[in-house]
């Protein structure tokens, strides 16, 4: 019942901007936390931004300060807003949601990813 449809991605210059959107399917009244997860080519999956129901967000260290996580609650979206593109950016980047106790058989639950390159 939980799917995540995500859009935005492609290919970029460096220095360019990017928004990456997440719609989810459910109610922003179940949902607890969203964030944005990347993988690269070779590497691990890791957290990018994280947006809490009370809106608290916590960035990886090497997008602080050009990328900014935002939630519309009337649209169930976040939004991952990236500015000052660099190559090292190029990953597929996954939206994550975690609902709130409860009202879900799973506690996490992830989109089907979207391409970013960034180009030098």
């Amino acid at each position: 019942q939980v799917q995540l449809v995500e859009s935005g991605g492609g290919l970029m210059q460096a220095g360019e901007s990017l928004r990456l959107s997440c719609a989810a399917s459910v109610s922003s009244r179940t949902i607890n936390n969203m964030g944005w997860y990347r993988q690269a080519p070779g590497k691990q999956r890791e957290l990018v931004a994280v947006i809490t129901r009370s809106g608290s967000t916590n960035y990886e260290n090497s997008v602080k300060g050009r990328f900014t996580i935002s939630r519309d609650n009337a649209k169930n979206t976040v939004y991952l807003q990236m500015n000052s593109l660099k190559p090292e950016d190029t990953a597929v980047y996954y939206c994550n949601l975690r609902p709130l106790a409860g009202y879900y058989p799973d506690n996490d639950y992830w989109g089907q990813g979207t391409q970013v390159t960034v180009s030098s």
